[in-house]
């Protein structure tokens, strides 16, 4: 944002960037029936900063049955899932509009649903919405910038402030109290002390927003630019109790003689340091975002003092894998993600057992196989876990690790580690068993499996001497009707 030193200029320069058929072609139609449209809100804001997308939002004069028609035989798509909001969608040369009628809304102040009214004019609109960033426009017909509250200096000094009192906005709809959160991150604002305070008061009224718009709140959180900053300002507020109660949780009294890390702050340090590992030019990791906030959860639960000075936290990996699939399930997060970041939880510490480099092969088999397809996100947390100041024992953890990959690197190339399976299906383990489908087939495949982990490859022969080793331990005695072996096994 440094081309916002000279605010005055600004907006013939974002005049200058609206200069693009869709947005003119539909400004005409308007114009030519006598209604005004004018560009709004984050596509405003997108355009002051030079990045403007190809989804863009426009307020009207016009009621939603005129846009209707005014965008008929124009758009190539039509959609109107919220025309009971006044807002008409439309997609043209791959430009995606959402037209909403001027609002003048109000609010029952038990849900976030308002009773909706139609405004007429664009000042009555910008004041109802969430934050002066987000409160200006341009009419499109005369491109004339129009910023009642002083929204465009508000974004040149990276300030969040609300067109109304906070406490209005924010009882209107609380979720904007995850949007300030949201906006410290994605734009690195700072937002205004009596936002902050006001958040810190009406913290309780985001009870009335449905768990899945806070999720979608919260993952836009973190996977923007600055989502230390978000998380820091829902937790001082208080609203992180209402999100992720299990982050301030985290903030452990330290006394002189049970010396530990303060385990909140350790946790937003692996989370920049997780971010800064993930690849360049690709899309923010959401899953290893929450993995390296929510690593250290389980620590509160399993703090014990011990004799003497120090502290223990033995099994919070365990614990907090549990607590991550509690909370992210109350946060409607998909099963997909839940799971994948349980398990990096889960698996965080396998590392520190590694030592000097004592495990065997088949211990890192198994942490290879136990990662799966978390692999590069676990190498990436645990290498983001190391927060300690002192320079040599990072750089030998970094050493450590750096060998352990390097192992990996030579066991898979040896052996094709990411499809690790018995030596022996269960089509074979039937056959040779004379076992049908069941769970001691499954039984047999897991004995094989690990066998595989432990000692690697065996021969076709071995395997087979070993699964009936394992058959006779287990009392199995082929049937009758098992087929004889071939000849020469």
């Amino acid at each position: 944002m440094s081309n916002l030193t000279q605010p005055d200029a600004v907006p013939d320069a974002v005049v200058e960037r609206l200069r693009f058929p869709v947005a003119d072609e539909l400004a005409e139609r308007f114009a030519s029936a006598g209604h005004r449209l004018y560009l709004v809100g984050g596509s405003v804001r997108d355009a002051v900063l030079g990045r403007l997308g190809n989804d863009l939002d426009f307020a009207t004069d016009a009621r939603p049955e005129q846009v209707q028609r005014l965008v008929a035989g124009w758009a190539e798509a039509v959609w109107d899932t919220g025309i009971a909001f006044g807002t008409v969608g439309a997609r043209r040369h791959g430009t995606a509009c959402e037209i909403t009628t001027f609002r003048s809304d109000t609010y029952d102040r038990m849900s976030r649903n308002p009773e909706v009214r139609f405004g007429n004019s664009i000042e009555e609109d910008l004041v109802r919405r969430d934050f002066t960033v987000n409160a200006m426009a341009v009419d499109l017909s005369t491109k004339t910038f129009v910023d009642p509250h002083d929204g465009l200096s508000a974004l040149a000094e990276r300030r969040l402030d609300t067109p109304a009192t906070p406490q209005e906005s924010f009882a209107d709809d609380p979720l904007r109290m995850m949007r300030a959160a949201r906006f410290a991150s994605q734009l690195g604002f700072t937002v205004e002390p009596r936002v902050l305070t006001a958040i810190g008061e009406m913290r309780d009224e985001l009870g009335r927003i449905t768990a899945e718009r806070i999720q979608v709140e919260l993952s836009k959180l973190l996977c923007g630019r600055h989502p230390r900053r978000g998380v820091e300002l829902m937790v001082d507020t208080g609203l992180a109790e209402h999100v992720l109660p299990e982050v301030p949780a985290m903030r452990l009294e330290i006394d002189e003689h049970h010396q530990h890390k303060d385990v909140y702050q350790h946790s937003l340090v692996v989370l920049d340091q997780a971010i800064d590992l993930e690849e360049p030019d690709t899309e923010p990791d959401l899953v290893l975002r929450l993995a390296a906030l929510l690593h250290d959860i389980g620590k509160p639960a399993t703090r014990r003092h011990i004799e003497g000075g120090g502290v223990s936290f033995h099994h919070h990996e365990v614990v907090g894998a549990k607590m991550v699939r509690k909370r992210l399930r109350a946060l409607r997060y998909s099963k997909d993600v839940t799971e994948d970041v349980a398990q990096l939880v889960f698996l965080h510490l396998r590392f520190h057992g590694y030592g000097r480099g004592e495990w065997t092969d088949s211990a890192v088999r198994r942490y290879v196989t136990d990662a799966g397809p978390l692999l590069s996100r676990l190498h990436k947390l645990v290498r983001a876990d190391c927060t300690t100041r002192n320079r040599r024992k990072a750089a030998a953890l970094r050493r450590t690790y750096d060998g352990l990959e390097e192992r990996i690197a030579r066991i898979a190339a040896e052996e094709d580690l990411a499809r690790v399976r018995p030596d022996l299906d269960g089509n074979e383990i039937m056959r040779l068993l004379g076992l049908p489908p069941g769970p001691l087939v499954g039984q047999a495949w897991r004995f094989l499996k690990d066998l595989r982990l432990d000692r690697g490859p065996l021969e076709h022969d071995e395997a087979v001497a070993e699964l009936r080793r394992w058959a006779a331990e287990q009392g199995i005695t082929p049937s009758a009707e098992a087929p004889p072996p071939p000849p020469g096994e």
